[in-house]
């Protein structure tokens, strides 16, 4: 019996290796753009690093917004260090998480607050800075959660969109650990994609376009070293003031910014 999360089509390195699953794995598009924070369009060929001289055709692509270098090298050691210190439960695809959030039936559309203590204690100083940032400024978040990649494990995460019932408009994600790329797509099997790079301790946002109409995933050649990805979620407009579930909203809010969180991982020990 396998070790791993994986589940369904979903395979990793681990289970793939035991004769378990399917070893195909979605692969990148033949036509890749590169976005560029710096110019805000992305480019057909190329490289990041070619900014300001690039080349080929530009492809306009809003709804992106990257900060980088967000929190300080010293920052996001104690951040790790206070991860490592909760366990992690096995997930999709070779990744490892952490849930602080409430419990969702997204095809029930329920939400179970039972068992949800908020976000935990260090996230408070990265939820007092987001709010520093023109684009969050209002951003109040009610679920994280913390994912590790790793390359022996084959980390990956198919193109998929969040949820828009239970999930709002912004998604934000602090990057740490290493450089990765968020592959934006159409669909699965589009022949274009954009890439968008996630630079070591930057802060993305995914917002409007990007977040509605591209889907957004991890391929596993581009975890080449240990990747912790913090992703913070707000709450739909249906639980935010005058929505049908505002008060459910801001039951759950409330809980959230106590900063009192344990993961769901932790209480099931």
């Amino acid at each position: 019996m396998s070790c791993c999360g994986c589940k369904g089509i979903r395979t990793c390195l681990i289970c793939e290796q035991d004769g378990n699953g399917q070893k195909e794995f979605i692969k990148c598009s033949s036509k890749i753009h590169q976005f560029c924070d710096l110019c805000n369009k992305a480019f057909e060929g190329g490289k990041i690093d070619d900014h300001p001289n690039h080349h080929g055709d530009s492809l306009e692509f809003p709804g992106i917004f990257i900060q980088r270098d967000f929190i300080s090298p010293e920052e996001e050691l104690e951040i790790c260090q206070q991860i490592y210190q909760s366990p992690f439960v096995e997930s999709q695809s070779g990744r490892r998480k952490q849930d602080y959030g409430p419990k969702v039936n997204f095809k029930r559309k329920k939400i179970k607050p039972d068992g949800f203590t908020g976000l935990p204690n260090f996230s408070k100083m990265l939820y007092k800075r987001m709010k520093s940032v023109a684009i969050l400024k209002d951003f109040e978040p009610v679920e994280q959660c913390n994912l590790e990649y790793v390359p022996e494990r084959g980390s990956s995460i198919d193109p998929h969109f969040d949820d828009f019932w239970v999930w709002g408009e912004r998604l934000v994600t602090l990057n740490l650990g290493s450089d990765t790329v968020l592959c934006m797509t159409l669909s699965e099997n589009s022949d274009v994609s954009v890439h968008v790079p996630l630079f070591n301790r930057s802060l993305i946002v995914v917002y409007g376009p990007a977040r509605h109409i591209w889907m957004h995933g991890i391929h596993r050649e581009n975890i080449t070293r240990k990747r912790l990805a913090i992703t913070f979620r707000e709450l739909s407009a249906e639980f935010q003031p005058g929505g049908n579930k505002e008060t459910e909203g801001q039951n759950l809010l409330d809980i959230a910014l106590t900063f009192e969180g344990i993961s769901i991982g932790s209480l099931k020990l």
